[in-house]
């Protein structure tokens, strides 16, 4: 039974049935109401919305044809589609029993019943509506995900999706480089959507949650007794996303060990779930995310190089949201618009001035934050509009007034070389102080040849 007992609407014109069925439904473990007149079971179902409704198919005004039973039915039925309903009679009438089972009835049971197959239907229905609303869940989820898109404007992400449209169509290995939050998984779902796999699974999975001791069995699998907790079989994410597409996130945490590990798949194309000796064989597209400079990892050995040379057949790397500010008023209208819907309110306009504080903002945090900041307006906001006061931000100062006009590579380089030289050559302290990830920084000093102590 699940943690919160089933409820259970029993409709019966006789109160010694009522009572019965509650006494012994509820020692069962269900949480039972229940009603006499066709009135109050409309009423009770209504205001308690049960789970699963047993119903008498005959009432006082027509005890033998059915004729109220069926009306009341069909009323439930079109209330709720999706709820259960068992009927009972007291009387041996096929007819009837096809007439309810036509109008949706899941299940009958004959007056005077047995208990243990009363306890069975009702049990059996439950479980069975469990895993429609399960089934629903999943088929939101995978219609979320195949809505997936990226939202842009500017030159910076046009570059993007010129590289990623030509190479979606493939079935190249795809590694995705940019700072936290700057939408990396949303681009992989977007490749995904594209790629001719997009029938079959895609399988994410955050490679920094794993640790050792479960690597194996994760992303392969394990067989029932392979190991003191392997009470049952498990099937791995490289069986999940056969013949789709396994996104591994966070791809720079995975310790050396785990690195050799998923190498071996990847050179093999071959794998065994942990206590079998049967070889599988892998056949999935493969996309890595990171926000990690892999080559300054690898210069420090702590990533391998082969790896690194099997994930990016195709590498691409989304810009930080200051790189792409002509995107950022349509990502804001979309997020005001996402939350509203959220939580059901009508969304609000954003003024020109809460757009020129928006597109002031350094957005360290990127378009995640720029989330955030929507979402929280939406909250904030009491009239049909956000301005720069709700949003609560406090815009970049300007830089120019008293500087010569100088290339935005030379500004930047500066502004790094000047930070490393305040910090001491602390590259951590150094990255705060620019409002950057410290592998943002360490790609912008690779790319501006700065070297450092």
């Amino acid at each position: 039974m699940p943690s919160t007992p089933p409820h259970i609407l029993v409709l019966d014109d006789k109160l010694d049935i009522c009572l019965s069925l509650e006494y012994i439904l509820s020692k069962k473990g269900f949480r039972v109401s229940y009603a006499q007149t066709i009135e109050q079971g409309l009423l009770e179902d209504r205001n308690g919305n049960p789970d699963l409704v047993l119903m008498d198919m005959n009432y006082t005004s027509d005890t033998t044809s059915g004729s109220d039973g069926l009306a009341l039915l069909k009323k439930l039925r079109e209330r709720n589609p999706d709820r259960a309903i068992v009927v009972m009679t007291a009387w041996s009438n096929t007819e009837l029993i096809v007439q309810s089972m036509k109008l949706g009835a899941a299940d009958f049971i004959e007056k005077p019943w047995q208990n243990q197959r009363l306890f069975q239907i009702l049990e059996q229905q439950i479980k069975l509506q469990n895993l429609e609303k399960s089934k629903q869940g999943l088929a939101q989820q995978l219609a979320e995900q195949s809505s997936t898109e990226i939202l842009w404007h500017s030159p910076a992400m046009k570059k993007v999706m010129q590289q990623v449209e030509r190479v979606s169509e493939t079935d190249a290995s795809v590694l995705i480089l940019g700072e936290n939050g700057t939408g990396k998984s949303s681009l992989a779902k977007y490749i995904y959507n594209l790629s001719p796999r997009r029938d079959k699974n895609l399988v994410s999975v955050n490679m920094g949650a794993i640790p050792d001791d479960l690597f194996e069995s994760e992303m392969f699998g394990h067989i029932k007794g392979a190991f003191t907790d392997a009470k049952s079989d498990r099937i791995g994410r490289f069986s999940i996303a056969h013949e789709g597409t396994l996104l591994l996130d966070e791809i720079a945490n995975m310790s050396m060990m785990q690195q050799s590990k998923l190498l071996r798949v990847l050179e093999s194309g071959e794998y065994e779930a942990v206590g079998s000796s049967t070889t599988q064989h892998a056949n999935v597209r493969l996309i890595c995310a990171t926000n990690a400079e892999l080559r300054t990892l690898i210069e420090q050995k702590i990533f391998r190089e082969d790896l690194y040379y099997r994930i990016n057949t195709f590498e691409v790397t989304m810009p930080p949201l200051r790189e792409r500010r002509e995107d950022i008023s349509l990502l804001a209208t979309h997020f005001v618009n996402l939350h509203s819907k959220k939580y059901n309110r009508p969304a609000p306009k954003i003024k020109p001035s809460a757009v020129s504080a928006l597109e002031g903002y350094r957005w360290s945090g990127n378009v995640r934050e720029l989330s955030h900041v929507m979402e929280r307006a939406v909250l904030l906001c009491s009239s049909e509009t956000i301005d720069r006061e709700v949003l609560n931000i406090t815009p970049v100062p300007s830089q120019t007034s008293n500087h010569p006009l100088t290339t935005l590579a030379e500004a930047e380089s500066s502004l790094i070389i000047k930070s490393l030289e305040k910090t001491d050559g602390c590259t951590a302290e150094a990255a705060k102080i620019l409002g950057l990830s410290t592998s943002a920084l360490y790609r912008r000093m690779e790319k501006y040849q700065i070297k450092y102590g």
